[in-house]
């Protein structure tokens, strides 16, 4: 029996659906009813319900706050949308939610009913992929141990005889999801399931599929990418890798050929989040902090670019990072100015045949800007925005908010907020929150230390909060960003 919570500020839509729940719809049950948001977030982490009918319009916390508050906590839970207006701004903004239907009011009993039937099939797929049938464990002694050999043509066929394969042909695939709020791959395969038959594992931290017969690359490929985006939120970081189809005695061709595909594309992905992020902390540092700590900085982003990408595109992507670090100094792109940069980087760059000039043109170019920089950034500064920004450097591990660092520097607090956004271009709150994630970062690389006192150390005294915005400026959650340190990788 699957339990239901009804949402609506309505009595009438409460009763209504509560009435025809007590009245006996197959496989379900009235778990509760709310009145508010607030009060379903409650109920929601007392009865965890299967599924929540969800009012969008409702005063204080609307419907589709109150489901981002709580969708990544329970991934499972089915929520049904209610309106009394059909609104494709509201629809699109539930698609990331997990939203499984969009009910416009008044929601008839025959509506309300067909809408359950299409749930609990949806649920007793989950059912179905939680319990899939293991042959005697075989499927994953199969997919962990077997596959990653090579077999003789007799192992082959006794395998396939015990998992009851009709092909002699299949293909690996591997999914990644950088997530720490549950696993999202029972609502995956009872998705995958209705396109495909498959075998699944989870083994090296990935879901490990494999598909059996003649099966076509990319329509797999389609189905597991249309599958992850409309499961997993935009939050979690997803990586999808495919082998190709081979037959039972060279599978671990496809096994290899699917890992070195994810893995390939894990660190694609991070190198490009690593260049952001080094070229944020680049132009916000521009000219504040010392040279030494800048000039290290940027041969980091130098030497990572040039090694990740072909000799033209990392010119190019130095073009246009020089033309950044300009233009926050000299705002010539921004307005008319008579001040003229000490050099246009798309015009030496280009020039530049080989590695070694660049690398001897880039190093003068960029302490050239740096002095530039330090003579006009700290020139401009007003003195209460300085003495804020040394507060803030010295107190980051702290609860501090707009007030201390006004009171630390002797200003009112809207005075230093119209500081931050005249002279930082950044409010105060997101420069301190970027401060404590590089904080975050230096110590994860340089320390062995757990993320919960990682995430003391800067500052956060919720874990949990301090993952969700180390992932959301990183890219990726504190821990995967730990693992990659720990297996040697640079970051």
């Amino acid at each position: 029996m699957y339990t239901v919570l009804i949402v609506d500020d309505e009595e009438p839509v409460l009763e209504s659906y509560a009435f025809i729940l007590e009245s006996g719809v197959s496989g379900f049950c009235l778990a509760g009813k709310a009145r508010s948001g607030y009060e379903a977030i409650k109920l929601i982490y007392e009865l965890n319900p299967d599924v929540v009918f969800m009012d969008i319009n409702m005063p204080g916390m609307d419907g589709l706050d109150t489901i981002a508050e709580v969708h990544e906590k329970f991934p499972d839970t089915i929520f049904v949308l209610s309106t009394a207006y059909e609104r494709f701004d509201l629809a699109r903004r539930a698609i990331p939610l997990g939203v499984q239907a969009y009910l416009v009011k008044p929601v008839t009993k025959k509506m309300f009913t067909e809408t359950l039937g299409g749930i609990e099939k949806l649920l007793d797929r989950r059912k179905t992929a939680k319990r899939q049938p293991t042959a005697g464990g075989m499927d994953q002694r199969f997919l962990k141990e077997l596959v990653w050999k090579e077999l003789s043509g007799d192992e082959w066929d006794g395998i396939r005889e015990e998992l009851g394969l009709d092909s002699d042909r299949g293909m690996v695939a591997f999914i990644g999801l950088d997530s720490e709020t549950g696993s999202f791959f029972p609502e995956i395969n009872a998705r995958l399931s209705l396109a495909h038959r498959f075998l699944f594992a989870n083994h090296l931290g990935l879901g490990m599929y494999f598909f059996p017969g003649e099966v076509k690359l990319d329509s797999v490929l389609a189905a597991i990418g249309e599958t992850v985006a409309s499961v997993v939120p935009q939050t979690v970081a997803s990586f999808v890798g495919i082998g190709t189809v081979r037959s039972g005695t060279e599978l671990y061709l496809s096994c290899a050929e699917a890992l070195d595909d994810i893995n390939r594309k894990k660190n694609s992905t991070e190198v490009r989040i690593r260049e952001r992020m080094r070229i944020i902390a680049l132009r916000r540092k521009n000219g504040l902090s010392e040279l030494s700590e800048e000039a290290a900085l940027f041969r980091a982003y130098r030497d990572e670019v040039f090694s990740s990408y072909g000799f033209t595109v990392a010119k190019a992507k130095l073009v246009a990072l020089f033309t950044l670090l300009l233009d926050d100094i000299f705002p010539c792109y921004k307005t008319h100015s008579e001040e003229i940069p000490p050099f246009d980087p798309s015009e030496e760059i280009p020039s530049l045949t080989d590695i070694p000039s660049f690398v001897q043109w880039s190093d003068g170019a960029f302490e050239r800007l740096y002095q530039r920089a330090r003579q006009k950034r700290t020139g401009e500064f007003p003195v209460p925005l300085v003495k804020a920004l040394e507060f803030i450097d010295g107190n980051f591990d702290r609860q501090i908010q707009l007030s201390d660092a006004a009171d630390a520097a002797s200003v009112s607090s809207a005075y230093l907020s119209r500081l931050f956004g005249e002279h930082t271009g950044s409010s105060f709150i997101d420069y301190l929150t970027v401060m404590r994630i590089e904080k975050a970062e230096r110590i994860i690389r340089e320390k062995r230390t757990s993320i919960k006192e990682v995430s003391f150390a800067v500052g956060y005294q919720d874990p949990n909060y301090f993952s969700k915005i180390f992932r959301k400026i990183v890219g990726v959650s504190p821990t995967m960003y730990a693992e990659r340190i720990k297996d040697g990788e640079t970051v």
